[in-house]
């Protein structure tokens, strides 16, 4: 069995020949290995046992020599890639599973039924090419460069990818390497395998981005500490995958997943503040900030598209101030354009800062300034820290928002962080607790926060309509103003009635 450790990143057509020179750039040595033509095809049942068991089965033939690799249930983190691998050689290009030593399979699989329905799902075609490269401290690393397809039925999509690889030495090489990469190609790092890419194209399920952040699936056994692993990597595999995702189809609902994900990564540093000092992140935090300030016009352009479309209700009151329109349709001009995301996707700092998370998580970094104190608290039982701050959290609401106050728009908009960090909490530390129980909790909670956002908005076209002395314009803003009052009468009786539910941690 083979452990891969390993970073996979996506170039482009025409960073593909200056891969070379960064190579002797980089390292010592160089070795180069003899170009190789693979034919791959994956193998599945037809009810996809092993993807179900996250297995990937594949055969490879290359002048005339084939093997059978079985990949089991690993670990994808920042792009990079953990997977136990097993190969053996076989005669021909069928796979014959029952070669392989039964210990590797999980308990109760059932290896005869799955041996008698496997059938070729997908295949993946490529030239590879190979180096073998020392550092000067040492190590040694594969580096592959796959250029080729991903075929299924009669589709099919470009594999254009470079794979480094430790294979003996210090895996902070790995990271040195990636750092040389990241500052000359206008590389990404690869969140998704061949196989998950051919899995989607078999089975006509692209990817999806989320409507929302989701919870992260903790265990109640868990520690403190492990829920912070936990939360790290959900946080930013959710980010690479609305990354991607705007690839495929770029819409700014999905920037704004990118947005929700980089959100939830700088609210997990203070969320764990008991196991991560504040000095430990302070380059992250600060890279993390200037992430979202690249970001920052995305809500502002979801609103604006919202409130301009036909299906909207407000669109013929909009539509009929031209002056008005006018303003909007300006500003969305001089929004980022798609270019500008997938450039920014693609620069080094970004990427940089992907990578830095990723090994922050993975060497996990954060131990490096413990003291005593520290150490005891990352042993702590995660649920017992959860119930103690969401208990905290329940209090300071409910002394903001006290039932015999009325609250107006500007005491919504002030209440707005403190919402959005409660909310933040419960996505990463509420799968401890009854799921339905959670859902009635929180859903007028989150209304109310997302009538925050509308009245954030409707502030914003107010100020759009404010200074140009036009009379039509006056009439919008006050139209705006009623419509906020509307929306805050609405707010009021979901605040009232969220003040008697039941906390779902107790």
């Amino acid at each position: 069995m083979d452990t891969e450790i390993e970073l996979k990143f996506l170039l482009s057509d025409n960073e593909v020949p200056l891969v070379p020179g960064l190579l002797m750039q980089f390292a010592k040595t160089v070795n180069n290995k003899p170009t190789k033509q693979l034919q791959n095809a994956y193998f599945d049942t037809p009810e996809r046992h092993l993807r179900k068991l996250d297995i990937g089965l594949r055969t490879r033939c290359c002048n005339d020599e084939c093997e059978q690799t079985i990949k089991l249930a690993g670990e994808v983190v920042g792009g990079l890639h953990q997977r136990p691998e097993y190969n053996l050689p076989i005669e021909g290009g069928k796979p014959n599973i029952a070669l392989f030593d039964a210990s590797i399979w999980p308990t109760g699989m059932d290896m005869a039924f799955i041996s008698a329905n496997l059938q070729p799902i997908f295949s993946t075609n490529f030239t590879r090419r190979k180096w073998l490269i020392e550092t000067e401290n040492g190590s040694q690393l594969e580096v592959v460069l796959d250029k080729g397809e991903v075929t299924a039925g009669n589709q099919s999509e470009p594999i254009s990818e470079l794979e480094v690889e430790l294979i003996e030495g210090d895996r902070s090489d790995v990271f040195a390497f990636a750092e040389h990469l990241i500052s000359q190609l206008g590389v990404r790092l690869g969140l998704y395998s061949k196989a998950a890419r051919g899995y989607r194209m078999a089975d006509k399920k692209p990817l999806i981005a989320n409507k929302a952040l989701s919870f992260v699936p903790l265990s109640k056994r868990d520690t403190q500490e492990q829920a912070l692993e936990e939360s790290l990597g959900y946080a930013i595999r959710f980010v690479q995958k609305h990354e991607q995702c705007y690839f495929d189809e770029p819409k700014l609902k999905t920037l704004k997943r990118v947005l929700d994900g980089i959100s939830l990564i700088r609210h997990i540093f203070w969320l764990f503040d008991e196991i991560v000092e504040k000095e430990a992140t302070e380059h992250l935090r600060k890279e993390l900030k200037w992430l979202l300030g690249e970001l920052s016009w995305v809500e502002n352009a979801m609103q604006l598209k919202t409130y301009t479309s036909k299906r909207h209700a407000y669109y013929k009151k909009i539509n009929n101030a031209p002056e008005l329109a006018q303003v909007i349709t300006d500003l969305q001009d001089v929004q980022p354009s798609e270019t500008d995301m997938q450039d920014l996707f693609h620069c080094a700092r970004y990427n940089r800062l992907l990578l830095a998370l990723t090994r922050f998580l993975l060497e996990r970094t954060w131990r490096k300034t413990w003291n005593q104190k520290a150490a005891i608290a990352a042993e702590k039982p995660i649920v017992e820290v959860a119930a103690q701050l969401f208990e905290r959290d329940w209090q300071q609401l409910k002394q903001m928002v006290l039932e015999d106050k009325s609250f107006n728009s500007n005491d919504y908009l002030q209440l707005k962080p403190h919402l959005e960090n409660t909310m933040l909490n419960g996505n990463c530390l509420g799968s401890l607790f009854d799921k339905e129980d959670r859902r009635i909790f929180r859903t007028p909670w989150l209304d109310i926060l997302y009538g925050v956002y509308e009245l954030q908005t409707l502030s914003y076209l107010k100020q759009l309509c404010v200074g140009h002395g036009d009379e039509q314009l006056e009439e919008i803003q006050k139209w705006l103003e009623q419509k906020a009052n509307f929306l805050v009468t609405a707010m009021e009786q979901s605040r009232v009635a969220s003040l008697d539910n039941t906390p779902y941690w107790r």
